[in-house]
């Protein structure tokens, strides 16, 4: 999903796999057949700091011994039970990749595309060989710019980095069309705070990006090296002056604002914009949605103002930049050392095998995943998934009815859009041709550029066609889960429905407190502050009324500003508002899944006390097992400023502080420091 789409929907990116469970299908642990493979019910127990009180510190007594033995990998920024799960299917996906590698016309057109990229990526030797010499075609194009009709071409095509991007999705107002939308882009840093924040951190972050910039041109035999440096590293800083924070670029209200070209032409008179539409093979279309609308416009002036030839400098640069992995290992080496360590704290870079997958997972990740789900898919996982959406789906039900702060006409409208939530298990029911894409073994750039022109004009093919319900977002195998407002639709691949999330041998509590708690999450987005203003067929329509629209603003202010305070990195707080939408989804996904366990106790009886734990304790510590995860220095803080979802240890210390049941199940009494008096406590869904 690319990062303008984000602004419409919320995926779950989480240092943790989402994971599943069969509601009804497991019994007891002191009762299943099979042995769980996480201790003897499904939660590892040694992971648990007794030292440290419940009430205090809830992440820390359930991690916490697991956080002191535990080292992050040398190669990777974080560490925990999704990183695990990752590994793992890493690992899977390799074994296909390499059988397709060393024959690859085995299995097909498609087989030998994934052999061939594979095998383009992994002769280093052959790569060495070519040199810098395969970017000469590319830089030339930009050499050639003439004029700003030439600038905006190359802006306009794929494999180059504009500085006003453009994006096909479908459209919020009418979620069965698609419509293109523009918004800004551009940075060669994570987002503009790294430009503009104060601090000796951001000085040295600064410093180690111009070195960068020199070093990659250097690299690429570009002249003048310091001083193209300085004008592009200028114009990204005045770029980032007048780009939107994120938390703005949340508000749907203020993204959604579709143009028609002579709009277009008032926001941004110095864009040709029938030109440079008609060039990205968007000639035909006749409303844009313009997101960042200031952004756009202040942007385009500098068009203007900055001169074609630091233009030009700036594209030569970045495209170098953005294909350094597919050029000789002194360009891997170079974006390695800043992207990775500098900026993430990761000391060392990833083997190349591993890389390799995740380069085909990107570029063809569903013909890998057509075989990954063949190989590692289980069918039955879809009932019991299936089985457990269905409970969800009741226990957000019972919430809704039981709510004193929503009124009778807005209930209504959110159990209709409950009802139409439309769950997709798995994998795929059609995949994705890639027949048309051309997949040289000789030759890794250009794999790379034709790679995103084949996604570009995926993208394009669509247009001017109904929205194709059954496209997926993410590949079978990748560990994670997304909820779209704009096809009100919660997403599980294959690759997450594995322990200690699901695992069928486990105690049922583990299970509703892991992966029921996170596909709550998933089903909350739809209620979250973007997900509300979107209806049950995905159109954006606001379909609260004022007193219920008026309790929920009360309610998440209040959550919010609890949130403000967490301070992570000393000097750098979580911020509330950029973080709310998951904030909510992580509450209302707790709090649901709750719900739906005492349904599954009401239907089989009090569970038995296991290891001194009962139930409702075990639903908790399974909660915190999920979230168990650690993360270096220099990631967090891009997480913190750029990402919307909170640190791992505030996703449960956050969370359950909140749950009435929590305090109940461990006891928690005024002095303890999560301690929040009954009236303080936020209840949303």
């Amino acid at each position: 999903m690319s990062k303008f789409s984000m602004a419409f929907a919320a995926a779950l990116l989480i240092g943790a796999a989402v994971p599943a469970l069969a509601p009804g299908g497991a019994a007891y642990a002191a009762e299943a057949s099979a042995k769980p493979r996480y201790g003897s019910w499904g939660f590892d127990s040694a992971a648990i700091d007794r030292s440290v009180k419940p009430g205090d510190d809830f992440w820390h007594y359930v991690n916490g011994s697991w956080d002191k033995r535990t080292e992050i990998a040398a190669d990777r920024t974080s560490a925990g039970v999704g990183v695990l799960l990752a590994d793992e299917a890493e690992q899977q996906v390799r074994a296909i990749v390499e059988d397709m590698a060393k024959n690859p016309a085995a299995s097909g057109k498609t087989g030998q595309q994934v052999g061939d990229f594979y095998a383009s990526w992994m002769d280093e030797a052959a790569i060495e060989k070519r040199g810098a010499g395969v970017l000469k075609p590319y830089l030339a194009r930009i050499a050639a710019i003439q004029n700003r009709a030439d600038l905006l071409k190359v802006f306009a095509t794929q494999g180059y980095t504009a500085p006003v991007a453009l994006q096909i999705l479908p459209d919020p107002a009418n979620p069965s069309r698609y419509i293109a939308a523009t918004g800004q882009a551009g940075l060669g840093l994570p987002n503009r705070d790294y430009y503009l924040l104060a601090g000796e951190k951001y000085d040295a972050i600064r410093a180690a990006y111009r070195a960068h910039v020199v070093k990659l041109q250097q690299l690429a035999g570009i002249p003048d090296a310091e001083a193209k440096a300085d004008r592009i590293i200028a114009l990204e800083t005045a770029i980032a002056k007048v780009q939107w924070d994120p938390a703005r670029q949340r508000d749907i209200k203020q993204v959604y604002n579709p143009m028609n070209r002579d709009q277009l032409a008032k926001l941004a008179p110095q864009i040709d914009w029938p030109a440079y539409l008609q060039m990205a093979g968007l000639g035909n279309i006749d409303t844009v949605i313009a997101a960042e609308t200031t952004a756009i416009a202040d942007t385009a002036k500098m068009l203007d103002t900055v001169p074609l030839s630091t233009w030009k400098d700036y594209l030569a640069f970045h495209f170098v930049r953005s294909h350094a992995s597919a050029l000789p290992k002194a360009f891997d080496d170079a974006d390695f050392q800043f992207y990775a360590h500098t900026l993430r704290g990761v000391p060392q870079q990833r083997d190349r095998w591993k890389r390799g997958v995740q380069l085909i997972n990107a570029s063809l990740g569903e013909a890998v995943g057509r075989i990954y789900t063949e190989r590692h898919y289980p069918a039955e996982s879809d009932r019991q998934m299936s089985e457990l959406i269905a409970n969800l789906r009741a226990g957000l039900e019972e919430r809704l009815a039981a709510s004193t702060w929503m009124d009778d006409a807005t209930k209504a409208e959110a159990r209709a859009k409950l009802t139409a939530f439309d769950p997709r298990i798995g994998h795929p029911k059609s995949w994705i041709d890639y027949s048309p894409m051309k997949v040289d073994r000789n030759d890794l750039l250009g794999n790379f550029v034709r790679a995103q022109e084949f996604g570009w004009t995926l993208q394009l093919s669509r247009l001017g066609k109904p929205v194709d319900r059954s496209l997926w977002d993410m590949t079978p195998q990748t560990v994670n889960a997304y909820y779209n407002p704009l096809m009100n639709q919660i997403t599980f691949p294959a690759a997450i429905l594995q322990p200690p999330y699901f695992d069928p041998a486990a105690d049922p509590a583990v299970n509703y407190g892991s992966i029921g708690a996170i596909i709550g999450h998933e089903i909350g987005h739809g209620f979250d502050d973007v997900g509300r203003q979107f209806d049950g067929s995905g159109k954006l329509r606001d379909w609260w009324t004022a007193q219920a629209t008026e309790q929920f603003n009360a309610r998440t202010s209040v959550f919010g500003k609890q949130y403000d305070t967490y301070e992570p990195i000393p000097g750098t707080k979580i911020n509330g508002k950029l973080t709310m939408g998951e904030n909510i989804g992580d509450l209302g996904g707790i709090e649901m899944a709750y719900a739906a366990y005492r349904r599954y106790v009401a239907q089989h009886g009090e569970p038995p006390v296991i290891d001194g734990l009962t139930g409702d304790q075990r639903f908790f510590l399974a909660y915190g097992q999920s979230w168990r995860s650690k993360i270096r220095e220099g990631a967090l803080r891009e997480r913190l400023l750029s990402d919307p979802h909170s640190p791992p240890e505030y996703r449960v210390n956050g969370v359950v502080r909140n749950v009435d049941a929590w305090y109940k199940a461990f006891d928690v009494k005024p002095g303890d420091k999560l301690y929040l008096p009954p009236d303080q406590r936020v209840h949303i869904w």
